[in-house]
Parts: C-alpha cells; structure tokens; sequence
C-alpha cells in the first residue's frame, strides 16, 4: 500500500493478494494469511529494523513465537501431525488444524514472516528450527525423538543446523568434522569446526553433519550434539551482512562426547538426509526471497511516483517506468514457478517429491538470488543517494545489497 492511500502499490504483492484469482489458494489460505499477517505485523516486523539494527533480537520473541504456536509454521509440509498431538499441539494460530497445513499455508507463513524486507530478525526465529528439527523426526529413532522432540517443537530448548565449515561449504561430501567411538562404544568423540551456523550461539543442540566412515557422502551421518555449556564446546557471533541479527556462529568442536544413541538414523546415510533436507531449504528460501524483492521494488514504485527531477516525477521518465517493468516481469516469473512447485510439491508423494524436486528446488533457490539482485540493483538505482543511506526512505532498499553474500554462499 501507499503511505497515504489505499491504492496497492505495483508488485507489493503476489498476485493472488492482489485481486486476481488462483486455483492455488483456498478459504483456509485466505484466513491463514489474514491471522499470521496481523500476529507477524505485531510481534516481528513492527520492530525488525530496529533489532536489525541493534544486531539483537530480544529472546522474550522467541518465547512469544512459542507460546502461540508460530515456531512450528516453519517446519516443511505435511507437519508431523502425531508427534505434535502428542505434545499438546492439535492446532496453529487461528484454530488451524496441524493435520491440515500444506505447503501453500507454509508459504505463507514464510511471505509474512519476510514482510519487514529483513532477513535477520526472521532467521532468528526460524532458521534453526525449520531446518534442525525436520531430520530428528523424519529419520530419528522413537527414543531419539522423544528425548528431544517435545522441549523443541514446545520452543524450552532451541537448536541449529550445523553443516557447514570453513573449507567445505556447498561441498557437503567434503566435511571433515570426525565422530569416532569411544573405546567402551558407548560415545562419539566428535572433532572439528562448524562455522556461518545460524542461531548457533543460541542453541541447546545442532543436527551436526559427520564423518563417522571414509572418505566421500557414504562416510557421513548425523548427530544431535549437545551445544551450550557443553564439555569441549565453544562458541561465538560471526558479524555476517545481510541477517546480522540471526546469530550465525563459529563452533568449535574438542573431543565433544556424544552418546551412541544420538545418531540420527543409520551410520553413513547422512549425505542422503541432508540432501532430502535441502529440498525445505531451498524451498523456503526462495519463498522468502520473493518477498524481499517485492519490497525492493515496490518501495522502488512507490518512490518514483513521488520523487520530482526535470520538471517531473521519475515515473514520467520512460527509462524509468522500462526498468520498472524488466524487473517486474523476472519478479512475477519467479513467483509462478515457485507455486508451481509448491503444488507440485503437495501433490507428488514424499518419495516422488524427494527425487523429482530436487534439482528443481536448488535451481529455483539460485534464480531467487539472482531476482533478488535485479529487483534490488533496480531500487538502489532509482533512489539515487537515498538508496545508499542506511536512515530515511532508502533503509530498507540498502540492505538488500548486503543480502547477495548470504545468498551467494549458501547451499546451492
């Protein structure tokens, strides 16, 4: 919306949000967009760019997300309903039955919970849980998933993803972080370093990429390794651009003791869970970055049709109004595929969507970057001056330039 109307500026909103009809979304959408819109608006993005900027988000939010049930909004498509009834949680915000959610209600939730155009302030909330959780329940033990499983899907323990290292980031099968058994085989003796894990810092535990065999993918496995406070365990913030605020971490792993029975599947199948877990990854990522772009441009819009140079606005400058639209267009594009892929994704099985939606998934995530970067390029360019002041109209049009490393360096 304009600042001063209710006229919906161009391209600050998806299509269906705009008035025009979609066979993707239904009534249970439509009111699921409206509670999570309102709750988000409220909690999150009224203060983001503050906390953006004080590179600090309250841990009081973390707790508010808990309470109302909105940490679990993240987790992919089809929620694992039985294991949430069994910690009391039978529905989400507004009355909305988890045995219900789909992959559009998640989308959704991502789209709102990017609204304020930051990436940090959400990433501090989510990041952790939508992507550490997903594997302990989909592949863990029922012990496995009932030591863990009820204090973090009730939001009292909190944990993070830990992948990546300093000398093997996009290069999963390179990890080199080792997990060797204790004499008694009773242990893990974990070694090694993790380093750009978000929320890191904050986590009771990390779903932690091994190397428990050779050399390769079939060499690695998955633990749940115990964080804060615990024996041969540090940690620190990395300043990173783009989501300073999401705590990403530097872990050092020094003969770190894990029990046995922490081992997320079977020894050796890690490389297969990771990969299934990117597909959510990506996913989400590319909902997400969709909605930045979107605030990029219509800020962008909304400035030029106000801005006077030469005698008039910007927006009476054809250059102008074409740069508009070549970035509009890549912009919408994207937006198809990507619900074209969501209802692909409710629509195939699990097991079809893992092999069919893959590489589809990582090539959507890519472009999303790349959309991002056009959208935003357009923005800082029709600002001018404002567009690269970190105060005033152009604030929220600068950070999107400190987003393209974070993009650019995250799994592919």
């Amino acid at each position: 919306m304009t600042s001063d109307s209710n006229v919906l500026v161009p391209f600050s909103e998806p299509p269906w949000l705009s008035g025009l009809p979609s066979k993707y979304y239904n009534e249970s959408h439509k009111k699921w967009q409206r509670d999570t819109r309102e709750f988000i608006d409220r909690e999150l993005n009224a203060n983001a760019v503050e906390w953006e900027t004080s590179e600090l988000i309250p841990l009081t939010v973390y707790d508010t997300f808990a309470k109302a049930r909105m940490l679990i909004p993240c987790l992919p498509s089809p929620l694992p309903a039985a294991i949430l009834k069994k910690v009391g949680i039978t529905h989400l915000l507004g009355g909305l039955p988890v045995e219900e959610f789909d992959a559009f209600h998640g989308a959704i939730f991502q789209d709102n919970m990017l609204r304020s155009g930051l990436m940090g302030p959400p990433g501090a909330l989510n990041t952790g849980m939508a992507f550490g959780v997903p594997p302990i329940y989909k592949f863990g033990s029922e012990a496995l998933q009932a030591k863990f499983l009820p204090d973090l899907l009730l939001g009292k323990k909190r944990i993070c993803i830990a992948i990546t290292e300093p000398t093997s980031g996009s290069d999963v099968a390179g990890t080199s972080t080792t997990a060797v058994k204790s004499a008694d085989g009773k242990f893990y003796i974990i070694n090694g370093i993790k380093k750009w894990i978000t929320n890191g810092v904050w986590s009771d535990y990390a779903t932690t990429a091994v190397r428990t065999g050779g050399a390769g993918p079939g060499g690695l496995s998955l633990l749940v390794v115990p964080l804060k406070g615990h024996p041969g365990v540090s940690m620190r913030r990395l300043k990173v651009a783009g989501q300073v605020s999401a705590g990403t971490s530097f872990i050092e792993l020094d003969d770190v003791k894990v029990p046995v029975e922490n081992l997320i599947g079977e020894e050796g199948a890690g490389m297969k869970y990771i990969m299934q877990n990117f597909n959510h990854e990506r996913l989400t990522i590319a909902v997400g970055v969709s909605r930045q772009a979107r605030v990029a441009l219509s800020s962008a819009f909304d400035y030029t049709s106000k801005r006077e140079a030469f005698g008039k606005t910007l927006m009476e400058q054809p250059v102008v109004r074409n740069r508009l639209a070549i970035a509009g267009v890549r912009l919408e594009t994207h937006w198809a595929w990507v619900e074209a892929t969501l209802y692909q994704l409710q629509t195939l099985s699990k097991a079809e969507a893992d092999v069919l939606l893959g590489g589809q998934t990582a090539a959507l995530k890519a472009e999303a970057g790349k959309v991002l970067q056009e959208c935003a390029e357009c923005a800082v360019l029709l600002f001018g001056g404002n567009g690269y002041t970190r105060t005033g109209q152009g604030e929220l049009v600068e950070s999107k330039l400190n987003n393209f490393p974070h993009l650019i360096c995250s799994r592919c």
